[in-house]
């Protein structure tokens, strides 16, 4: 049963994410935890490009959220009218996909005379292991891994986040997506790359671990991408190996995510440790962490594994969290996006009127 909010009256939160490429849709219920959650990913619509088309991505929100509205209030029981706030992703994320989410969210809140309430997609994130049945507990160090951003955080309540380190250039799951596009893999090559590396070795091949001793908290990807290209384009590059690269490279990162992780846990005096977005998935991330964690006497939480992408429930979430500290916005309807939003700059939650 996810964790719920108390000290306040029980109310219902819809929560629409469209960061994105991935429609997501959702209910939380700050008694009965998560009512429903649905999610239309558009991997199809995109793969015969090998990337996100931001036009493609708006176009597909604006057909798919009105059926994934209705779908989800029919799978949560409800009725519109029973809603208490909408939640949604007001950035960072493509522009014009977040301009679909805000536009619908903000009328659908305005027209039920209810909370707008704009979130933040990385808080989402960072939020979404409250919602498993073991939650942690704050404060924690969270280490956020997405294709996006590489960030670790010190999280003391919602909104009180203070950044320790982040990505100086490729974050995580970028330097997979493009790793595995040299590789020859598919799109979305993450994924794809991870699932081959469980068939190679790693240590076959030499690949760096970039400022694992840079004495600070901060990563760089971009050179260990680089390097894997150094090693497909020699001359005495043998494909018939390329799971052994592929494991070697998911090594390197994991060993770096890792050793950064540690490193921040002791710089707070910490021992939990949450990780969350698409990367944290991961399964040989998880194992790798896990076995640290323990050995140090220390926990690590995540998201439930469908939870681990972009989704309408840790919006919902969130905004319910929000909403109970008394945040809450009246009037006029107002679009409000960030498309460019440093996690660092989200306060705690206040009262905000229009």
């Amino acid at each position: 049963m996810a964790q719920r909010i108390k000290r306040m009256q029980a109310m219902k939160v819809l929560g629409i994410e469209t960061s994105c490429d991935e429609t997501g849709v959702a209910v939380y219920d700050t008694e009965a935890g998560l009512l429903a959650h649905c999610l239309h990913s558009q991997i199809d619509l995109h793969a015969a490009y090998g990337g996100v088309v931001p036009e493609l991505a708006s176009r597909d929100h604006i057909r798919r959220l009105p059926a994934l509205l209705k779908q989800t209030l029919a799978a949560a029981g409800l009725q519109a009218s029973q809603l208490d706030a909408v939640a949604y992703t007001s950035g960072p994320g493509l522009a014009g996909a977040l301009l679909v989410g805000a536009s619908v969210a903000e009328s659908f809140a305005f027209a039920l005379k209810v909370p707008a309430l704009p979130v933040h997609h990385l808080e989402g994130h960072l939020l979404s292991p409250l919602l498993s049945s073991d939650p942690p507990q704050f404060p924690f160090v969270a280490l956020l891994v997405s294709g996006g951003h590489t960030q670790l955080m010190r999280v003391r309540g919602v909104g009180d986040y203070a950044l320790l380190g982040e990505s100086v250039d490729d974050a995580a799951g970028e330097a997979f997506d493009k790793t595995a596009k040299l590789l020859g893999l598919g799109y979305p090559g993450g994924p794809q790359l991870a699932q081959l590396a469980t068939q190679g070795v790693a240590g076959c091949f030499r690949l760096p671990r970039p400022m694992l001793r840079s004495g600070d908290l901060d990563f760089s990807f971009s050179g260990l991408k680089t390097a894997v290209l150094n090693v497909v384009s020699g001359a005495d590059w043998d494909s018939a190996r390329i799971a052994d690269l592929a494991a070697e490279f998911q090594q390197a990162v994991v060993d770096v995510l890792c050793a950064k992780a540690l490193a921040a846990l002791r710089k707070t005096g910490l021992k939990t440790l949450v990780v969350a977005g698409g990367v944290g998935a991961n399964q040989h991330l998880r194992e790798v962490l896990n076995a640290a964690l323990e050995k140090r006497g220390g926990r690590v939480h995540y998201p439930e594994p469908a939870l681990c992408t972009d989704n309408g429930a840790m919006i919902a979430f969130a905004g319910a969290m929000r909403l109970a500290a008394g945040e809450a916005t009246g009037g006029k309807p107002e679009v409000r996006i960030r498309p460019r939003w440093p996690l660092a700059e989200l306060r705690p939650p206040q009262s905000v009127m229009a």
